[in-house]
């Protein structure tokens, strides 16, 4: 399917709360076809102010927050335990929309990681506890062995979660939603709470 743009003028918000509104566009996101249409870079930063970004996929969101899965010994792992902080940045260039989301860390239950886990490939479950994450690494032939070995010992057993591996859910206090306007004006929407029990205020941006 192609998709030239699906870029409309915002006269107004499409939704009164801010989930809703990220449901729809996701929703039209991947009926556009676009490849991992639940990727998004994810921003943190360590413990000097240092910002850093990365791809992530976005695996679970509701009410709640937005889920993504990782190695918590990793560098993104690291600084998002340790500020309790981090935000979202989805781009669809094909629909010319960004959504941008920012709030708190907190951790999935244990409960909730192993259910996740238990779905993934097998593949990328060795991969989880083969791979030290963020880490210098002496060779891809010392990754294979790890790989090689983990596969030898889990033969014909289940793989279980690794305990350094776990999901972290942004619950947002800010969500903006942009869509592409003529000329560089864009429509822009904020939704902020002062913290997650508070009601969603509403206000249009500026481009």
């Amino acid at each position: 399917m192609t998709v030239t743009s699906a870029r409309h003028d915002l006269e107004a918000p499409l939704y009164d709360e801010p989930i809703p509104w990220f449901g729809a566009w996701l929703a039209e996101a991947k009926r556009a076809d676009i490849r991992e249409h639940n990727a998004c870079c994810l921003s943190t930063v360590d413990a000097e102010g240092q910002p850093s970004g990365r791809m992530v996929l976005l695996k679970e969101w509701g009410e709640e927050g937005f889920v993504f899965y990782t190695n918590l010994a990793s560098r993104k792992g690291e600084e998002a335990l340790h500020t309790r902080k981090a935000s979202m940045t989805f781009h669809w260039r094909s629909l010319e929309r960004q959504i941008r989301i920012e709030g708190p860390l907190e951790q999935v239950s244990d409960a909730q990681a192993d259910a996740y886990f238990a779905t993934r490939e097998r593949g990328s479950q060795i991969g989880a506890w083969a791979s030290h994450q963020s880490r210098p690494l002496e060779s891809r032939a010392t990754l294979e062995r790890r790989v090689a070995q983990l596969e030898a010992e889990y033969q014909d057993k289940p793989i279980p979660r690794p305990p350094h591996w776990s999901g972290l859910r942004i619950v947002p206090t800010r969500i903006e939603f942009w869509s592409s306007g003529d000329h560089r004006l864009h429509d822009r929407f904020e939704f902020t709470r002062a913290s997650p029990e508070e009601p969603w205020k509403i206000q249009r941006l500026n481009p």
